[in-house]
């Protein structure tokens, strides 16, 4: 199971590449022979970093979804929009599709976020103000996500 750690600033350059930050690469490195998924995010203007394991595992899910249910297809014609196959290369830099740089808005400075099993990758303004609006309403979030009775606690 992947769990990775961190947020880490960078920048991207005139043609979508971005150095991967040293200690993101070292928690990658088991994953870098395999490469990656990178997609547009369902709910954020972000994009999402999977290694090659985390998606295989996402579409055993998606697969066994329905095709004779239109919400289904439509579903699956939504999520797999921009999908792209991307490596992480030989000076370890990885290469964003313009496509999906202008989805993210990304400009220059960027955010790379784990998110436990992938990373999600954000122009750096649009993550700030991500968090920051989120922020006041975390307690409220954490307590309904997280607050069960059953659950055994993490603080």
């Amino acid at each position: 199971m992947v769990n990775l750690i961190g947020t880490y600033e960078c920048k991207v350059d005139a043609k979508g590449r971005l150095m991967v930050p040293s200690a993101l690469k070292k928690q990658l490195a088991p994953m870098l022979q395999k490469g990656f998924v990178l997609k547009r995010a369902v709910f954020q203007p972000c994009l999402e970093l999977y290694p090659m394991e985390e998606w295989e595992k996402l579409m055993v899910k998606i697969n066994g979804l329905n095709r004779f249910k239109k919400k289904n297809n439509d579903f699956i014609r939504r999520f797999t929009a921009g999908v792209k196959s991307v490596e992480v290369d030989a000076n370890g830099r990885l290469l964003i599709p313009k496509d999906l740089v202008s989805f993210a808005g990304i400009e220059k400075e960027i955010v790379l976020n784990s998110a436990i099993n992938i990373i999600e990758i954000w122009d750096k303004d649009k993550y700030e103000e991500a968090i920051d609006e989120s922020t006041e309403n975390f307690a409220d979030l954490a307590e309904d996500v997280m607050g069960n009775d059953d659950f055994d606690g993490i603080s």
